[in-house]
Parts: structure tokens; C-alpha cells; sequence
């Protein structure tokens, strides 16, 4: 749980760069890479967790891309991602306080104290980007390492 705005800043700063090189590594005929024809494909677990944050939690609805609309070039997903990514940072750091933290927040339709939402997030990211690696490999790219080396490292 975090205590403090820069907590979450130094967890996101640390989470989003260990996806952003997932993402930097797509190629465009990676994106159609799925497990079975009933799964997500890779380019859209990715597009998901592109367009899942820019919600009302951060206040930087004007950025958030179209959900249905998954983008055919890998580079788009990186470099939106890349953009929200700061966003977050820069709304987090120069708009919210220690005190922000105390105030609850409708996320997805409930009131729920504002930590926790920023910890969903940060597991939300965590979780699909797991799916990432694994179809990442399928798909014959380099999977980098997030919490330590892969096996290419």
C-alpha cells in the first residue's frame, strides 16, 4: 500500500519501464501472436493495458485511445504507452499531494481509497505483462528481464 506520492511515483517509474521495453520489442507481425484462437492476441493484452489507464483516477481522460480500435504497428502501442506513462507521472508528481492519498475515488463504480486503486494498477500491469512474455516467446522475440535476467540476458 502506498503511504506516500512518491511511492507510487518510484513504483511506476520502475513498472512502466520494464513493460515500455516489452513493448519496444513488439514487431507488427508479433501483435496477431495468441495462445488459441479463444485467447487475446499479444497486440491486444497489450492495446488493453494501454487504454485501461488513462481513467478518471488520473484525470487524463483526453488521452485515452480508443479501446476497440487495437492499432496494426507495434510502434503505436509503445510510443501511446510511452506518452500515458508520462502523463501519469508528470498528473501524479505536480497535482496530487500526501494527502490525495487519504481521499477515496470512484474506480470502476466504487468508492475505494485511493492506495489501493494505485496498487490495482500497478498489479493490473503486472499481471497482463506476464501474458506478454509468454507470447512474446512464442512469437520468437527477445523477452527481457523484469525482476531479473531472462534467459537471453
Amino acid at each position: 500500500m502506498y503511504s506516500t506520492i512518491n511511492e507510487f511515483i518510484e513504483d511506476w517509474k520502475e513498472e512502466g519501464e520494464s513493460t515500455q521495453k516489452l513493448f519496444d520489442a513488439l514487431t507488427d507481425s508479433s501483435l496477431d501472436q495468441q495462445v488459441s484462437p479463444n485467447d487475446r492476441t499479444l497486440g491486444s493484452i497489450a492495446w488493453h493495458i494501454v487504454t485501461t489507464i488513462p481513467d478518471s483516477l488520473f484525470g487524463i481522460t483526453e488521452m485515452a485511445p480508443e479501446r476497440d480500435s487495437i492499432p496494426t504497428e507495434a510502434k503505436e502501442i509503445a510510443e501511446t504507452f510511452r506518452k500515458i506513462r508520462t502523463a501519469v507521472s508528470d498528473t501524479v508528481s505536480t497535482q496530487w499531494t500526501d494527502a490525495t492519498l487519504s481521499e477515496p475515488r470512484d474506480y470502476f463504480g466504487m468508492d475505494i481509497p485511493l492506495p489501493v486503486s494505485l496498487q490495482m494498477i500497478i498489479k493490473h500491469l503486472i499481471h497482463h505483462r506476464g501474458q506478454m512474455t509468454v507470447l512474446m516467446r512464442q512469437a520468437g522475440l527477445k523477452v527481457y528481464g523484469v525482476y531479473g535476467p531472462s534467459r537471453e540476458e
